[in-house]
């Protein structure tokens, strides 16, 4: 409730101030989204009121999750905002980075508020560290796979190749032009393309989610070695990245499709020319499009292998 009240003042001081908290880039939507925000805000205090003075019933735990959906469609761009925060110089608009930090703790929060309920048993049985199922693993192999056309890509570049008719070196001035930070032009002076890295980054997590290794603290971290992994650890960078990523490229290779066929015509950007720009378009965003739907059946895998139990009394 404390949340909903401060997402609904946020959104109200944005509304009488005309800031645009959708969008990005030079389009930011309209201004009138303060308002969006305010109901999204208004609507789920109302709702955490009347739970906390009826209880979770099954009308209001519906309306708990429908106020959860809006709020997870707010956040979306999230895992943008940190990479562009990581490599460039800021983001688009600091009230929408902070609206959609706003929304993701709001969803975090309101899901916790649906799932609560009566405790489970005290001797509830931690289940072991086990591996995902075959079809997860599968997935798992897949979203993998998908990175390496785009990691090759982008390091033909950061090793100053020609890729899709542009040079390394003409990458390395867009991204200069583009307001690239230090570190991401360091980078690539050293040959490493930065998204490659946070590619590598996500796959380590994606197989975390799907072996046994990532329940447990291996043994290099010293005093927290043989204890179990809090869920909430690998689970809330999956989810961020799942929510972005698959929709983002989900969608994107419909535009894809769509520029292909010229029904839409595709800007060529940083590219010597459209085609170019569509070859490049295809290769990340089939990465994030296979990667981001492995992240979500491997996510949700580990949130049921990670499931506490009620141990059985010998009773039926």
């Amino acid at each position: 409730m404390l949340w909903a009240t401060a997402y609904a003042g946020f959104g109200l001081v944005c509304a009488l101030t005309g800031t645009p908290l959708f969008g990005s880039g030079g389009n930011m939507g309209s201004s009138a989204s303060g308002w969006a925000v305010m109901a999204v805000g208004t609507l789920a205090a109302l709702t955490c009121a009347a739970v906390s003075r009826l209880g979770l019933r099954p009308a209001l735990r519906a309306l708990l999750w429908t106020v959860c959906g809006l709020a997870g469609l707010a956040a979306f761009g999230l895992l943008m905002d940190v990479i562009t925060l990581l490599f460039g110089q800021g983001v688009d608009s600091w009230a929408a980075a902070a609206n959609r930090m706003l929304a993701a703790a709001g969803g975090l929060l309101l899901a916790a508020t649906v799932r609560s309920g009566p405790r489970l048993p005290v001797a509830a049985a931690v289940p072991a560290p086990s591996a995902a199922p075959r079809p997860v693993r599968l997935a798992a192999w897949a979203g993998t796979a998908a990175f390496l056309p785009y990691s090759a890509m982008k390091q033909v570049w950061a090793f100053g190749g020609t890729f899709a008719g542009t040079s390394g070196a003409e990458m390395r001035a867009a991204s200069e032009r583009n307001g690239a930070s230090g570190i991401w032009l360091t980078l690539e002076s050293w040959g490493l393309d930065g998204t490659m890295l946070l590619a590598v980054l996500g796959v380590f997590l994606l197989w975390g989610l799907v072996r046994p290794w990532g329940q447990v603290f291996p043994r290099w971290t010293l005093f927290l070695r043989g204890r179990r992994v809090p869920r909430w650890l690998p689970l809330t960078p999956a989810l961020i990245g799942a929510a972005t990523l698959a929709p983002y490229g989900v969608l994107g290779l419909g535009y894809m499709a769509l520029a292909t066929m010229d029904v839409v015509t595709i800007r060529r950007g940083d590219f010597h020319s459209p085609d170019d720009a569509l070859v490049v378009g295809w290769i990340g965003l089939a990465a994030f499009a296979v990667y981001g739907c492995a992240l979500v059946v491997a996510a949700r895998s580990y949130w049921l292998r990670t499931c506490r139990s009620p141990q059985s009394n010998g009773t039926a």
